[in-house]
C-alpha cells in the first residue's frame, strides 16, 4: 500500500467518523423527541440501559453534571416512567435508579432494529477484525473523554 493510497484512506475514515457521529447525534435528537425527554434525560436513560442500574453519584460522573442536576433529571425520567429509585441492597443508604420496563421497550423499539442490523452487518468479521473494531473504538473513546476532560478542566 502506498503512501498516498493509506493517507487517502485515513481522510476518508476521518469523513466517516465525523459522518457517523453526525447521524448518531440525529437520531438521538429525533429519539428524545419522540420520548419526550431532553437530550440529557436520554443519555442517562442510555447509561442505566448499559449499567443496568446506576447511583446518583455514578449517573453525574458518567454524564459529566452536577449531583443536583442530576438529581431533577432523575426525578423527571421517574415521572415520565422511565426510571425508578429503590434502596442499594449493599448499603440501605444509598439509592440505585434503574430502568424501567418502559424504558426497556422504548430502546428495543428505537435501537433495536440497529442492534439486528449491526449483528447482520457484521455477520462475516472474522475474530481479528472485531478486534480491531473494539480496539478502534475503544482509543477513540478513550481520546474523546480526555479531550473532554481537557476542555472542561481548561481555564482560558
Amino acid at each position: 500500500m502506498s503512501r498516498k493510497s493509506k493517507s487517502s484512506l485515513l481522510v476518508e475514515l476521518q469523513s466517516e467518523l465525523r459522518a457517523y457521529q453526525q447521524s448518531v447525534d440525529a437520531l438521538d435528537e429525533v429519539a428524545a423527541r419522540r420520548i419526550g425527554v431532553n437530550r440529557s434525560d436520554l443519555r442517562c436513560l442510555d447509561t442505566l440501559l448499559q449499567e443496568g442500574g446506576a447511583t446518583p453519584t455514578r449517573l453525574a460522573q458518567r454524564l459529566g453534571l452536577t449531583s443536583g442536576s442530576v438529581t431533577t433529571m432523575i426525578d423527571r425520567l421517574e415521572q415520565a416512567g422511565y426510571a425508578a429509585r429503590s434502596p442499594d441492597p449493599a448499603d440501605r443508604r444509598r439509592v440505585l435508579v434503574h430502568p424501567t420496563p418502559k424504558a426497556i421497550a422504548v430502546a428495543m423499539e428505537i435501537y433495536g432494529p440497529l442492534a439486528t442490523a449491526g449483528e447482520q452487518d457484521t455477520s462475516g468479521y472474522t475474530e481479528n477484525d472485531l478486534r480491531l473494531l473494539i480496539d478502534f473504538f475503544r482509543s477513540g473513546r478513550r481520546r474523546q473523554d480526555e479531550q473532554r476532560q481537557s476542555l472542561t478542566t481548561r481555564t482560558d
